[in-house]
């Protein structure tokens, strides 16, 4: 894979935002857009222990995908303390995903505003993910096709894009957001999956306080370098066939692959592995 760095800046304005990264849709960093928080001093595991520590939370891991597991259903679940205490003892392959702070947790948000980015953000859908050393996400886009901003707190996080252009190349599942779940994104091994080395995507590895847009779309993989946790804020994609698509994608694609797991159980999952796989040669050539 080529991978570029994703680019860097300091602080930026609006005007700057929209012209040079939300309009092109390229990804940005922007690395003291949020001192301002009183989140930047307080957010830490420790932090969430004591606010959270009694709330039990919904745990996921990198197993394959089954037919009898629900779209985004959890493998496990434990309290946030318990959860903690694992986090800080050793590696461990749970994460918390999409987590709604503001039905879990309301103090939390007089911690943080919502940045004026030039963008509309979803103030009702700000959510929390954490992850021990080593977890990861599989490759995957939002199923809305939002704009989506991730502030990282509490450690050190490797982000790994693409953009949908880069999607022929990736060995995307049918009918679903993800690509092949055998491809290690941080060590992909290239005899398995050739066409990877035509892809090019962006890396970046976001640090305490440091917030990354990921355009309309975009492919992303998360890798947790320590443990941490990240807070997603979102804006509806402009673009109106993205729109259109994450319409799609909520309301007859999910239905759809839900309906199959039921019908085909673990076959239609092997079928669209391996049509990933069939699709995704046809771009390759040795």
């Amino acid at each position: 894979m080529k991978l570029e760095a994703v680019p860097r800046v300091s602080t930026l304005t609006k005007e700057d935002f929209i012209e040079h990264f939300f309009k092109p849709q390229k990804p940005v960093v922007i690395e003291k857009a949020v001192e301002h928080w009183p989140a930047f001093q307080k957010w830490s595991l420790d932090y969430m222990r004591q606010v959270a520590g009694d709330k039990t939370v919904p745990l996921y891991d990198d197993r394959p995908v089954s037919h009898k597991d629900g779209f985004n259903e959890a493998h496990a679940e434990m309290k946030m303390d318990d959860y903690i205490d694992l986090l800080k003892s050793e590696p461990t392959k749970y994460r918390i995903f999409l987590w709604n702070i503001l039905k879990e947790v309301p103090q939390l948000q007089d911690d943080f505003d919502f940045p004026d980015f030039g963008l509309k953000l979803k103030k009702k859908l700000p959510m929390l993910f954490f992850g021990g050393r080593d977890s990861y996400t599989f490759m995957h886009y939002d199923i809305d096709l939002a704009n989506i901003f991730h502030f990282h707190f509490d450690g050190k996080k490797e982000c790994i894009l693409f953009p949908p252009s880069q999607t022929k190349y990736l060995y995307k599942v049918p009918h679903s957001l993800i690509t092949h779940e055998s491809i290690d994104f941080s060590d992909p091994d290239y005899d398995k999956w050739p066409v990877l080395r035509s892809a090019s995507g962006y890396r970046a590895e976001l640090n305490h306080g440091e917030v990354l847009y990921m355009p309309e779309g975009y492919w992303h993989y998360m890798k947790y370098i320590t443990p941490g946790f990240s807070m997603s804020l979102r804006s509806w994609p402009k673009n109106p066939l993205n729109f259109a698509k994450g319409v799609y994608n909520v309301l007859v694609m999910r239905s759809f692959d839900i309906a199959m797991r039921h019908i085909g159980g673990q076959k239609w999952i092997e079928h669209k592995n391996n049509r990933a796989i069939e699709r995704t040669q046809r771009f390759y050539t040795a």
